[in-house]
């Protein structure tokens, strides 16, 4: 794939951070939260920006992504190398809080710069899909949703250019201790790809 020049590369990452496109829907103001390199080689899948993420402009900024952290083997300084780690969102603002936790990301932002942003990161060798979201966009669009469980389960069916996992926050702590597989399986995989890659 034909990397993109320098300047288109800024262009999109300025329209992107620019974007207004659900401001009404939005608890604060817009603030699109991501990161992203032409030469970055993994790829990070999350639902949206925490309230956390938001305040601060830095995406897994919370306890979610210190676990993620860990399950990745990378610490914080390598997961914010833009050019190691592309950090890209369902949705790149904070959609707000509901009843039972954050809300989802808000269905404008994917189909309006999914595909652009996604075209301009050539050299990802490897995707973390973190939720039901990212899972559901690139494993099985066109598709009912699927139970998280059963496509982390079957992980090994897009190794190694994919993994499905569950999100890494806390109130999935029930989940993984349900499932030890994961962390006993998955974990170590995953940590021994991203050496290779990084």
């Amino acid at each position: 794939m034909k990397r993109p020049s320098g300047e288109s590369f800024a262009k999109l990452l300025r329209e992107i951070r620019d974007c207004t496109l659900c401001h009404e829907h939005l608890p604060n103001p817009p603030r699109p939260v991501f990161q992203a390199h032409p030469d970055a080689r993994i790829l990070v899948v999350g639902q949206a920006p925490g309230r956390r993420a938001h305040e601060t402009g830095l995406p897994f900024n919370d306890p979610s992504g210190e676990r993620l952290r860990d399950w990745m083997g990378v610490d914080r300084d390598t997961f914010y190398d833009s050019s190691c780690i592309a950090l890209v969102p369902m949705g790149f603002c904070y959609p707000g809080t509901g009843a039972g936790g954050d809300l989802p990301p808000r269905p404008e932002c994917a189909p309006t710069w999914r595909a652009r942003l996604l075209a301009a990161l050539p050299n990802i060798q490897l995707t973390l899909l973190v939720g039901r979201y990212a899972i559901a966009w690139h494993l099985h669009p066109q598709q009912p949703a699927r139970a998280v469980s059963a496509t982390v389960a079957r992980w090994q069916d897009w190794w190694p250019s994919a993994v499905p996992m569950p999100h890494p926050s806390p109130r999935n702590n029930r989940w993984l201790r349900e499932r030890p597989w994961f962390e006993a399986e998955v974990i170590p995989a995953l940590r021994t790809r991203i050496r290779e890659l990084l």
